[in-house]
């Protein structure tokens, strides 16, 4: 991986998990460690209302995760509600964070590509529905990772289980001078509890 994420990894790892979150964090560790157990492909659809700033922050916190402590087959997915597109503070706080990010194409929903070493597949980030033929359609575990897109879809067709693990909206600092911190928040409280999952499975 490269240096400047070890960097932002080390602080991750020291950040402490409250018993609450740890409580709401165990399904996935219990998806996780059933699939690896059995020697499964873990699928893992991280859903938001508009796949553009918190599942797009777990998918690639989760993945990377994975690769740290060495979990084979994990597969990471992010989708929302509706189609819109990667919000660009969240491609900067990657950055930030020692990722290397390259758009693909540009428009109104850019493709990019974000790698966290050179050795690995890149991760593909852009908005899309979670039942978008670039995610996988049965057998993945569905992780709602907003209030409205757990509260609006009951039902994720395909989803083996459906594990509700929020975050507040770093939205709400959009157009102010507190941007770029809210998002650097969110970001590294997202990876804390992705790495985690990922610390404990055996």
């Amino acid at each position: 991986m490269y240096s400047k994420l070890i960097d932002t990894i080390s602080i991750i790892q020291k950040i402490n998990i409250n018993q609450g979150r740890s409580s709401l964090l165990q399904p996935l560790i219990d998806y996780v460690q059933q699939k690896k157990t059995l020697n499964q492909a873990i699928p893992i659809n991280f859903i938001c209302t508009h796949n553009s700033r918190r599942s797009h922050l777990s998918q690639i916190w989760a993945q990377i995760a994975a690769s740290y402590y060495l979990i084979p087959n994990v597969y990471c997915y992010s989708g929302g509600t509706e189609e819109t597109a990667l919000f660009p503070q969240v491609v900067q706080t990657l950055c930030d964070a020692g990722m290397k990010v390259h758009t693909l194409s540009q428009g109104e929903n850019p493709i990019y590509t974000i790698r966290y070493d050179d050795t690995s597949l890149p991760i593909i980030g852009f908005s899309k529905r979670y039942n978008d033929t670039y995610n996988p359609p049965y057998n993945f575990a569905a992780v709602m990772t907003c209030s409205q897109a757990d509260q609006g879809c009951p039902y994720i067709a395909g989803a083996e289980t459906r594990i509700p693990i929020t975050y507040e909206d770093p939205k709400v600092s959009d157009n102010t001078n507190q941007q770029m911190i809210t998002y650097k928040k969110r970001s590294l409280e997202i990876a804390s509890e992705m790495f985690y999952v990922f610390s404990k499975i055996k």
